[in-house]
């Protein structure tokens, strides 16, 4: 465990190196603006690299139970297959707790964002690793993806991804028994209790929507509101709107980039364009657009109902569904509609209200009004969300498996 936390710091070291090549990459990558990237796509996996370190350094590998020793070893091969959306983060969050468990992994990077790994592995070749210890192995999912996880040296596939995806992974890696771990696809409720600040809770909520353009697996993009109050959310919706300007991800000024690919802009389009044509309503949207080049979509606020398509499904572009609810138990069931569990939040003036109605949510993870992140909480999804959670030591713990060893007892002394 010392010699994996040296690598660790080692891996650290050599990308914080890199962190304006790294910034610059997921920026043109991915389209979050490079201020916000700095932040969030490249000093967060910065920090999970010291932090997995420390944590091989203290975690408890053996315990004495009674007569047994009870070790918690490495699980083998792990295939790590990422996404596009945080890439780095992703790749990180994977890959930085099975080497600090002590496991060998081979990283299948998105084929939309796969730069950011190469950066990764210069780093990780610096670091001084044994041959075989990482292996960046770039392509599709459906060529390189599927075949690591049928793979029968592969002890174990660790995916993030769309919930379609990650079934597929599921089935495939079922035929060798192979422990599996998702991270997958959301569609958070953010619930507006009507003593809520609203004005906080429309800033918070769209906050979280828009965040990379829309495009992140746990944003909350659908607000809950009581039926009377609709109006006055769209109004404070349209004021966050306007200030709102979005351009490209290189211009410092710009608070919203491009989406990653012509097709994601198509498909978010084409989502928004039957929710209008199914009787949605406009409550808020984005006048000023760029007329420079990118795959730029208009940010907008859209009353729908809970049944409808929109409401239902991942967009994964920047748009928020608001829905209307009746009393507490209605906001309740309505966000505990859906195939998905991975976040939420909660808007109320009385916390412990907030914190009760938290605890009904059906989700791996909820936010009292707009609680920052933790990095050392445990995320991860139920339902079809996924499998298995990320972060500190609920991570590390995907990646060790529980050997008992029972000792003999010891002669009595004559």
């Amino acid at each position: 465990p010392a010699e994996r936390a040296r690598c660790l710091r080692a891996i650290q070291a050599g990308l914080r190196e890199r962190a304006a090549a790294l910034t610059d990459t997921i920026a043109t990558e991915v389209g979050m603006p490079a201020r916000m990237a700095a932040k969030v796509q490249v000093d967060g996996p910065l920090w999970h690299w010291g932090h997995f370190a420390e944590l091989a350094e203290r975690y408890a590998f053996s315990e004495r139970i009674g007569h047994s020793v009870v070790y918690r070893e490495p699980v083998g091969v792990v295939a790590a297959i990422t996404p596009w959306n945080f890439p780095l983060n992703q790749i990180t969050l994977k890959v930085a707790p099975a080497l600090a468990a002590g496991c060998t992994v081979v990283l299948k990077p998105s084929e939309i964002a796969p730069l950011n790994a190469y950066l990764l592995a210069e780093a990780i070749h610096g670091a001084g690793l044994p041959p075989g210890v990482f292996n960046l192995v770039p392509g599709t999912g459906s060529e390189v993806g599927e075949a690591l996880a049928t793979h029968p040296e592969v002890d174990m596939v660790s995916f993030t991804g769309s919930t379609r995806a990650g079934r597929r992974v599921m089935q495939l890696a079922a035929a060798g028994i192979k422990r599996v771990a998702l991270e997958l696809g959301g569609k958070s409720a953010s619930v507006v209790l009507p003593d809520a600040d609203f004005a906080a809770a429309v800033k918070g909520t769209l906050s979280s929507c828009l965040l990379n353009s829309g495009q992140a697996c746990s944003a909350t993009t659908r607000m809950l509101v009581p039926r009377e109050r609709v109006e006055e959310i769209g109004a404070l919706a349209q004021a966050v709107l306007d200030r709102l300007r979005v351009g490209s991800a290189h211009d410092a000024d710009s608070a919203l980039g491009p989406l990653v690919s012509h097709a994601q802009l198509q498909r978010v389009e084409a989502m928004v364009a039957r929710a209008l044509a199914e009787g949605a309503r406009v409550l808020a949207r984005t006048e000023r657009m760029p007329d420079g080049p990118g795959f730029f979509a208009r940010p907008i606020v859209l009353l729908v109902q809970p049944t409808s398509e929109i409401a239902r499904e991942e967009v994964f572009g920047p748009v928020l569904c608001v829905i209307a609810y009746d009393d507490e138990d209605d906001a309740v069931r309505i966000a505990n509609d859906s195939i998905y569990g991975l976040g939420g939040t909660v808007w109320s003036a009385d916390t412990a209200r907030a914190l009760a109605v938290a605890r009904r949510l059906r989700t791996g993870q909820v936010d009292i009004n707009g609680a920052r992140w933790n990095p050392k909480a445990p995320f991860g999804g139920w339902r079809q969300s996924g499998i298995g959670r990320e972060n500190d030591v609920h991570g590390l713990q995907e990646y060790l498996q529980t050997r008992s060893v029972q000792l003999p007892a010891t002669p009595a002394a004559p």
